[in-house]
């Protein structure tokens, strides 16, 4: 408890000053490790990578798969924070994709109607996701893998009777394109600005509103959150239905972007949203991390995935680089972990005159 005292001249009560941030609450912050090992990873591509990794093209490179990843990483880490998987990704941004080629590229509606049927799939999968879990009561991980197969099979089968074909071409209009699929500067997608967006509302989320808390409840004890009288199903449901919208928003924009929609588009998303946010230091059993982990981890593995390409060495061993990455990430998560649990900051007590 602080104490307070009171100043004399002014009669009026004074709070100490704050303290100084102390090691232990630096090594408490769940984006502790991801920062250092963001640090490492780019100081390494620096050096290997030379001046073409530290060009504007090669900045470009990495920076427009992490804002596509990022988008996608931000709720999947939200909800892993709330103790849940999401493996549905990985279809909904071919679904999302295929629907808006489908309605405003093969059927010529305007470009709205698209984008509205893209996203609209985007959050019915996330809606029957989160509905599953909490009926069924059966873990995220067989729920949203049962999806990931549901969501492709029906993605397909309309995609030949609809289009008769696994690709459609999609061309749209100025407006479209300069908001969802324009490359600023010739090199730098308009998706990063997205992410920058989606980071601000999601870290105000987290952080500064009271859902945040709920979602920390929630992966920490989803009986204790419920007694105390949080809307675990609610959250639960909203929580999907963000992951499912902005999947969804990837897989429109990628279609915007590059002019047509594939069916096989998307399938990278599931496992390194994940891996992103479990390098940004968020547990996989709930309850603990932070988007400004997310977002690190989210570069760490962008710079890792696309800087191989501008070394030396050869780009098959890309895979083998972020599977070490990967284990080196937890191990230093749970190092920092446990030195945070074991840290007892020392007081000083002051004499009273």
């Amino acid at each position: 408890m602080k104490s307070i005292t009171l100043d004399q001249a002014s009669g009026k009560t004074v709070a100490p000053p704050a303290a100084p941030p102390s090691i232990g609450g630096l090594v408490r912050r769940p984006e502790m490790g991801s920062f250092i090992g963001l640090i490492a990873v780019f100081a390494f591509f620096s050096f290997f990578g030379g001046a073409d990794f530290m060009s504007a093209s090669g900045a470009a490179s990495w920076l427009n798969v992490a804002a596509e990843l990022g988008i996608v990483a931000l709720p999947v880490g939200l909800l892993m924070i709330a103790g849940h998987l999401d493996l549905s990704v990985g279809t909904v941004i071919p679904a999302s994709s295929m629907a808006i080629a489908i309605v405003s590229g093969l059927y010529e509606a305007p470009i709205i109607v698209g984008i509205i049927a893209a996203l609209g799939i985007g959050l019915a999968v996330g809606f029957i996701n989160g509905y599953l879990v909490i009926r069924t009561d059966l873990p995220s991980f067989v729920v949203t893998l049962a999806t990931l197969f549901a969501v492709a099979g029906l993605t397909l089968g309309f995609s030949i009777i609809l289009a008769g074909s696994t690709s459609v071409a999609l061309q749209t209009g100025p407006i479209a394109k300069q908001l969802f699929g324009e490359f600023v500067g010739g090199k730098f997608q308009v998706t990063v600005f997205w992410w920058l967006a989606a980071i601000v509302i999601f870290g105000f989320i987290l952080t500064f509103s009271r859902y945040g808390n709920w979602i920390f409840a929630l992966g920490g004890d989803k009986v204790s959150a419920r007694n105390a009288g949080i809307p675990t199903d609610r959250l639960t449901i909203a929580l999907y239905m963000a992951s499912g919208l902005s999947s969804a928003f990837v897989g429109m924009s990628q279609a915007i972007l590059y002019n047509s929609a594939q069916v096989s588009a998307g399938q990278s998303f599931i496992f390194n949203s994940i891996i992103a946010v479990v390098i940004g230091g968020v547990m996989l059993t709930g309850g603990y991390g932070s988007v400004v982990g997310i977002v690190l981890g989210t570069l760490t593995f962008s710079i890792v995935n696309q800087g191989i390409y501008y070394t030396g060495f050869d780009a098959n061993w890309a895979s083998l680089i972020i599977g070490i990455l990967l284990l080196a990430a937890v191990l230093m998560n749970n190092t920092f972990r446990t030195m945070a649990m074991a840290y007892a900051p020392r007081t000083k007590a002051r004499a009273k005159s």
